[in-house]
C-alpha cells in the first residue's frame, strides 16, 4: 500500500472511530504482508475511571475463540491424539446417544445438529447473566435425546459442539484447554495479551469493561456463564494480527489455514460455508474469511481476504455498535481501488417486506420493519439483523453464522432460502388471540416446567427459574414465548398440537423441544 493509500484509510478509519470519544468504544487493525499497517483506538475501556481503550486494552473476543478450538484439534490429531472422525462420545463417554455420535469434525462445522447450550438454558429460566456453573450447563447437554436434525446434513450454529470440542482438547491432551493453548499457540506467536478465561469472574491484565445502552446512558453488561471451547478468551488488536500472520504464512503449524477454512458438503451435496471455526463467504469479487463474537458489552469482528492478505480486525466493549458492519466499511476502505473489488449489489425494493412473517411447516417465524431499500431490519428469535442486497437479487441477512435469503415477497407469500439450500414459504400473518393454555407443560430434555395462566408464562428448570414471560400468537396455533434476556427480548416459536395437548417450541439455535401438559 503506498503512503498516501495509508494516509487515506487512517483518516477513513479515524472519521468512524470519533463519534466514540467519550464512551465505551473500540479498537480497530489493519495487517497485510506481515505488517500491522494501522492500529486506531477511541472511546473508554472503564466509564468509572475515564480510561482510554489503549495498545495493551484487552476484550472478550467470545466466538473468534473458536478458530482457536479447532486448530487445538488439529495439533493433537497429528500428535495421534485424536481423529476428527472420532465421534464425541469416544472422548466424552457420558454423553447420551444420539449426541455421542457426532462426529468432531461435524461438531467444528456447526453440522453436528447439536442444540445449542445457551438457547436449553434460556428455555429453562436461565439467562446469560444467571449464574450457572460448568456442571449445570453439562447437566443440560446430558438430558438430550434428540438432535435439531441428523448429523452432517444441515446447519445451525452451536455452541453446545464447541464447549464439548474443548472439552475433548482437555480429554485428550490431559490438561486444561487454557494451558494447552497457552503452551502450543499463544506462547508460541507472541500472543501475551491472550489468555482462556473460563471464569469470568476472575480478573483479566487490561481488560476494558464490556457495556450496554440504557435509558440514554451505559450500564456494565452483566454475564455470569462459564465458557470453554466455545468462546472463552480474552484478546486485543495486536494479538489477533500476529495469529492472523501465523495463518497466512503457516509459522504455527504447516497446513493450519487450509486446515481451517477447508469447506465440506452436506451428505445431501449443498456445500457447507462455515468450515473450521471459521466462515467462508464471497463478498464483492473476494472470498473472506471471517468469524464474528458477541457477548454481553465486547463484539468482534475477524476478516480476512487471503488472495490479498489482509486481515480487519474490529473489538469493542460498546454493545450497540456492529462490529461486523464497521469491519466491512474498514475492508471497503482498504481495497479501494483494487480492480477486481466489485461494486456493492443495487439496492432492492422494499415494498410489501414490512410485517410477521409465518410458516406453518417449520414451525419458524419473524419480523420484519422498515420501507426503503437498505433500511430493512429482520428479526428472527429476538435478534435482529440488517437486510441487505445480494448479488442475486434477493434480500440477505448481514449477521455471521445466520444463512438467510429472502426473495421479494410475491402478494402475501415469500420465499425464504436458510442453510443447506432449505427453501421455506412464509406467508404474511395477523395479531391473533391467544389460545387458553393454562396449566402445567413439562418438557422432559430440559427438565423445565412452563406454568402458563393467561399470557404469562412462568419457567422452572433444573438450574434456575424465570418470569412471568409474555405470550402472543400468530395464528390460534402459532405462539411466540417472549423471554426478557440481557442482551435482547428473544423469543421462541411455539406451536400447539391439533389436540392442544403439546408445544412443539423451535428457538434460534434448539429446535423440536416437546412441552406436554
Amino acid at each position: 500500500m503506498r503512503d498516501l493509500d495509508l494516509l487515506r484509510l487512517e483518516r477513513r478509519v479515524g472519521l468512524m472511530l470519533a463519534p466514540l470519544a467519550e464512551m465505551p468504544g473500540a479498537a480497530v487493525g489493519v495487517a497485510r504482508d506481515g505488517m500491522l499497517l494501522l492500529r486506531r483506538a477511541a472511546g473508554l475501556a472503564s466509564l468509572d475511571l475515564h480510561a482510554p481503550i489503549g495498545v495493551t486494552t484487552t476484550f472478550r473476543i467470545a466466538s473468534v475463540s473458536k478458530q482457536f478450538t479447532c486448530a487445538a484439534l488439529m495439533l493433537l490429531a497429528r500428535e495421534g491424539r485424536l481423529s476428527l472422525e472420532d465421534p464425541l462420545g469416544r472422548h466424552l463417554p457420558w454423553l447420551p446417544a444420539p449426541l455421542s455420535a457426532v462426529t468432531l469434525d461435524q461438531a467444528m462445522r456447526n453440522a453436528g445438529g447439536l442444540r445449542d447450550i445457551f438457547d436449553l438454558a434460556r428455555l429453562g429460566g436461565a439467562d446469560l447473566s444467571t449464574p450457572l456453573t460448568e456442571a449445570e450447563l453439562d447437566g443440560l447437554i446430558a438430558r438430550q435425546r434428540w438432535l435439531n436434525f441428523a448429523a452432517g446434513s444441515r446447519y445451525l450454529y452451536s455452541n453446545t459442539g464447541f464447549r464439548l470440542l474443548g472439552q475433548v482438547v482437555e480429554q485428550a491432551s490431559r490438561q486444561s484447554l487454557a494451558a494447552f493453548l497457552e503452551r502450543h499457540i499463544f506462547s508460541p506467536l507472541g500472543m501475551t495479551r491472550t489468555r482462556h478465561t473460563p471464569d469470568l469472574g476472575s480478573p483479566a491484565p487490561g481488560l476494558a469493561t464490556g457495556y450496554l445502552p440504557d435509558a440514554g446512558g451505559w450500564r456494565r453488561a452483566p454475564h455470569a456463564f462459564p465458557l470453554g471451547g466455545e468462546g472463552g478468551l480474552v484478546s486485543g488488536v495486536e494479538d489477533l494480527a500476529l495469529w492472523a500472520r501465523a495463518l497466512s504464512v503457516g509459522s504455527l503449524e504447516p497446513g493450519l489455514e487450509p486446515f481451517l477454512t477447508a469447506t465440506e458438503p452436506f451428505s445431501h451435496g449443498a456445500m457447507n460455508r462455515y468450515a473450521r471455526g471459521l466462515e467462508v463467504t464471497p463478498w464483492r469479487g473476494f472470498t473472506t474469511i471471517s468469524h464474528g463474537g458477541l457477548w454481553p458489552g465486547y463484539k468482534t469482528a475477524f476478516l480476512r481476504v487471503p488472495a490479498r492478505r489482509l486481515t480487519v480486525i474490529v473489538i469493542t466493549n460498546n454493545g450497540a455498535l456492529d462490529a461486523g458492519h464497521i469491519a466491512l466499511d474498514v475492508l471497503e476502505a482498504a481495497l479501494q481501488g483494487d480492480p477486481d473489488l466489485l461494486p456493492a449489489p443495487a439496492p432492492l425494493p422494499a415494498t410489501g417486506m414490512a410485517g410477521s412473517w409465518l410458516c406453518e411447516e417449520a414451525g419458524l417465524s419473524f419480523d420484519i420493519a422498515g420501507d426503503i431499500p437498505g433500511g430493512l431490519t429482520l428479526t428472527m428469535h429476538g435478534v435482529p439483523m440488517a437486510l441487505v442486497p445480494g448479488e442475486d437479487g434477493r434480500h440477505v441477512a448481514r449477521r455471521g453464522g445466520f444463512p438467510l435469503h429472502a426473495a421479494p415477497p410475491r402478494g402475501d407469500a415469500m420465499e425464504v432460502e436458510f442453510d443447506a439450500g432449505t427453501v421455506l414459504a412464509f406467508r404474511r400473518a395477523e395479531r391473533a388471540a391467544v389460545p387458553s393454555l393454562d396449566g402445567s407443560w413439562h418438557c422432559a430434555e430440559l427438565g423445565a416446567v412452563w406454568e402458563i395462566e393467561g399470557e404469562a408464562v412462568r419457567a422452572t428448570g433444573p438450574c434456575r427459574s424465570a418470569g412471568p414471560w409474555r405470550l402472543s400468537a400468530l395464528s390460534p396455533r402459532h405462539l411466540r414465548v417472549h423471554m426478557p434476556g440481557v442482551l435482547y427480548e428473544a423469543w421462541a416459536d411455539a406451536v400447539l398440537s391439533a389436540d392442544g395437548r403439546s408445544l412443539t417450541v423451535n428457538s434460534g439455535r434448539a429446535r423440536g423441544l416437546v412441552f406436554s401438559r
